[in-house]
């Protein structure tokens, strides 16, 4: 597996955190790979063999692209062959706004969109090897529909103070950040993400503690609770296993047997 992250141009780090690009051969048979929650939303462009999600008890085609929205359960993917990604990982709070859709809680959101088309454009640069030509013409797409968006420097302020705070601060301290009153803050949050400002926090909260454990699979618990601010071990477990479906000790024990046997990449945000 080969995995790499690009810095956004300056004029889309209010709402783009970073554009990244995978490489995975899986070989002939049908093979899963899971995604766990974290505080961001994915725009996917996919090639090469195809990607599905497990829905219902049997496999589903995505198209290319696909937008996945905040989770909060790990979500199974699977491919065989070659598949080459390029996402685009964006701010929950700005993601709506910069493709002109509604706000929704779909966690694997499927949509018609003039985005689509660039899919060919992409899959024939990607089929020549021209990885780094096809990120530009991604970039340039947002470039311009950034130039189409008012920025809401609110919503701005609240989400850098959120990610600051590494999901830790109280919404009255996220609305005093964003200079707005709380009953302001949340309808905006709810209006451009789908979600509460705590919903968020706890995913944001969530992705630094899951992302600590694949670096130091036997970190103490109770210190990381401690941290970032979780009552005690056992509320950070009963947090952590709701977004991962994993105790926190699970998860550790996973990540060390999994880095040992080099065959699994943890997808790390900052």
């Amino acid at each position: 597996m080969h995995h790499q992250e690009f810095e956004p141009p300056e004029e889309l780090r209010d709402t783009i955190k970073c554009f990244w690009y995978n490489r995975r051969d899986s070989g002939e048979e049908q093979s899963g790979f899971e995604v766990q929650p974290d505080g961001y939303a994915e725009i996917i462009f996919h090639f090469g063999s195809g990607c599905s999600i497990s829905s219902n008890g049997s496999l589903k085609a995505l198209p290319s692209p696909f937008m996945m929205g905040l989770l909060d359960q790990p979500v199974l993917f699977y491919a065989k062959n070659r598949l080459e990604i390029i996402g685009v990982r964006c701010f929950p709070w700005t993601v709506f706004d910069l493709l002109g859709l509604p706000s929704g809680k779909n966690g694997v959101y499927i949509f018609e969109h003039p985005i689509a088309q660039l899919q060919p454009i992409l899959a024939q640069l990607m089929e020549a090897g021209r990885i780094d030509e096809a990120l530009a013409e991604v970039k340039q797409y947002f470039l311009n529909a950034q130039s189409q968006v008012a920025a809401n420097s609110m919503l701005f302020k609240a989400g850098a103070a959120m990610r600051e705070a590494k999901g830790t601060m109280p919404v009255s301290q996220v609305a005093a950040a964003a200079h707005a009153t709380v009953r302001t803050l949340e309808r905006k949050f709810k209006q451009s993400s789908g979600y509460t400002v705590k919903d968020v926090s706890g995913l944001i909260r969530f992705e630094q503690v899951r992302n600590q454990l694949w670096l130091d699979p036997d970190a103490n618990l109770a210190a990381l609770a401690h941290e970032f601010g979780y009552t005690d071990q056992s509320h950070l477990s009963r947090e952590f296993k709701r977004y991962s479906g994993v105790t926190p000790a699970a998860f550790g024990r996973k990540a060390k047997k999994e880095k040992q046997s080099n065959d699994f990449v943890a997808f790390i945000q900052a």
